[in-house]
């Protein structure tokens, strides 16, 4: 099995299951890096599949928490290097597929090939980037997929249906349906359209459908899951985690456990 298809056998796992997968996203290194890895595998044990945020100075797809999450990780000294080094060091300790989301600089810094070789021996499966439009993300897909990992692809209420089905069609591990334009981390409710946006996307894309941007509830993870695969929550857990709470609980009460 490549690494990206653990992601797709994971969110598999749980709608076998009878649930919705959880993707629980979470900045690494923030609050504290010393405590990372421990919450790492706090989350990991109950979440699906873990997207880890990877700090970055402008981080322009984020809401007000997790722009101050990454700038209060990054001023701690955290790096793409030393998350690696960090996963490297815990081996097989983290119970979820690991996904990376970061913006385009640290990687394009971080050199892409090599980038490959140290996500596939740390354990990370694949890689969401939201600043890459797909026309230019030739290079970096090639880079991963010669070592298994996936490039996960973005869609938006506002994707055209042609372009929608070319990113299902690239996209690897599962397809990220944003379900409210603009930034994560409102606290609005989910739009009344979602039912149709996610049921054509999933009728688009041979891969799960994981539905993120706004979900904060269990009533919010319940009503996504009867119309996609997974549903990921970022800026609640981040919450969670600022204010110094155990994240377990908060998770397993999103998939009613």
């Amino acid at each position: 099995m490549q690494a990206h298809e653990r992601i797709t056998a994971a969110i598999a796992a749980a709608t076998k299951s009878g649930r919705p997968a959880l993707v629980p996203f979470i900045t690494a290194g923030y609050p504290k890096p010393a405590d990372f890895i421990d919450t790492l595998k706090a989350i990991a044990a109950v979440g699906d599949v873990v997207e880890l945020g990877i700090p970055f100075s402008d981080p322009m797809a984020d809401g007000m928490t997790i722009q101050r999450s990454s700038f209060e990780a990054l001023r701690q000294g955290v790096s793409l290097k030393w998350i690696f080094d960090q996963l490297d060091a815990a081996g097989s300790e983290i119970d979820a597929p690991l996904v990376m989301m970061s913006y385009l600089n640290p990687l394009l810094a971080f050199g892409y090939d090599k980038l490959a070789d140290r996500a596939l021996a740390a354990g990370v499966c694949g890689f969401i980037v939201p600043d890459l439009p797909f026309e230019e993300s030739a290079d970096l897909r090639a880079a991963l997929e010669a070592k298994g990992l996936g490039l996960v692809q973005l869609v938006t209420p506002a994707t055209p249906e042609k372009r929608l089905q070319t990113l299902c069609d690239a996209s690897r591990g599962f397809v990220y349906a944003v379900t409210i334009t603009g930034i994560t981390g409102g606290d609005a409710g989910l739009p009344a359209d979602l039912t149709q946006y996610l049921d054509k996307v999933a009728g688009l894309s041979s891969l799960p459908v994981c539905a993120g941007f706004g979900i904060r509830t269990y009533d919010d993870v319940a009503a996504v899951g009867k119309h996609a695969a997974g549903a990921i929550v970022g800026s609640a857990l981040v919450e969670v985690l600022e204010r110094g709470d155990d994240p377990q609980p908060y998770l397993q009460s999103l998939i009613g456990q």
